[in-house]
């Protein structure tokens, strides 16, 4: 009786040990998973927040440009769009500077303005270009300012971070997939004689994977569901830490995303499984002892 209890206390420690090490694989996987949302949001954050201003030109009356201001919302491009009289753009110039230039002058040389927040999809050199021909092309528009060095720079340094998150997001994935393969062939190692008699009484190799893999599903679930509440805390830790983080996540974007990761779990399992099982299933009698 103390034997069978022995047996039946590793084979729950067997189990333990397989859902921890398959939950912190899953965790550190899903933890880059995380950085790199959020990651994508900030970088979409950033290219969103380039300015571009419309400088308008003179004679025209602000509900002209208003209404021309409507029609640039409704465009593909455009985020966010804001009107700046020349009233408004002289007040803000005389805080800046500290005096009032425009009693000094006698008048205010300062234009009305739009600014635009354009989409991060069109805030690179190239679609900006295309959007100033066609911005110029209104009568209302003498002229499109915006820093095209910044501009540059800014994806630039997104393109580099992106390359080096990608590589190791590829790396840092097959080391997951051998280290959660490893570990289910190591449990399913100690059961390669019970596999061998269940051959030899004349099971199916179907009928002997099948309980492997439902026992590796079930495992490869509730391994996900620890590392979703492992990340669901890292989640509330760095919001508790960096408040501003809240504003770059989105809940439906995370509920998908740790849908994956549940999905990741039981199938990698189940696969491990199937091609550990199947290893068992076609080796040899004398390697049994030696494997």
């Amino acid at each position: 009786m103390s034997e069978k209890n022995a047996r039946s206390g590793r084979l729950k420690a067997s189990y333990i040990t397989s859902i921890i090490s398959i939950a912190l694989v899953l965790f550190m996987l899903g933890l880059l998973g995380l950085i790199i949302l959020h990651g994508k949001k900030l970088s979409d954050y950033v290219r969103e927040n380039i300015s571009v201003s419309l400088m308008i030109k003179d004679n025209i009356a602000d509900d002209v440009v208003l209404n021309y201001m409507k029609r640039l919302q409704k465009t593909s491009y455009v985020k966010q769009a804001e009107f700046i009289s020349r009233e408004q753009a002289a007040k803000e110039l005389t805080k800046e500077l500290g005096e009032d230039f425009v009693q000094f002058l006698g008048y205010n040389p300062l234009p009305a303005s739009i600014d635009l927040q354009l989409k991060s999809d069109y805030a690179n050199s190239d679609s900006i270009a295309r959007i100033e021909r066609q911005l110029l092309n209104s009568n209302l528009v003498k002229e499109v300012v915006y820093q095209k060095s910044l501009i540059d720079q800014v994806n630039s340094n997104i393109s580099k971070v992106t390359l080096v998150i990608l590589s190791f997001s590829i790396i840092l994935l097959a080391i997951s997939i051998v280290l959660i393969n490893n570990t289910i062939k190591l449990s399913i190692y100690s059961k390669r004689f019970l596999i061998r008699s269940m051959q030899l009484v004349g099971a199916t190799e179907t009928f002997i994977r099948l309980p492997f893999i439902k026992k590796s599903i079930v495992h490869g679930l509730i391994a996900a569901i620890l590392a979703i509440l492992l990340l669901i805390g890292t989640l509330y830790l760095s919001r508790l830490r960096i408040p501003e983080i809240a504003a770059l996540q989105d809940f439906k974007q995370f509920g998908v995303f740790f849908a994956g990761v549940l999905v990741i779990g039981v199938f990698l399992s189940a696969i491990s499984t199937w091609v550990s099982v199947n290893k068992f299933l076609r080796m040899k009698i004398d390697n049994l002892y030696s494997n």
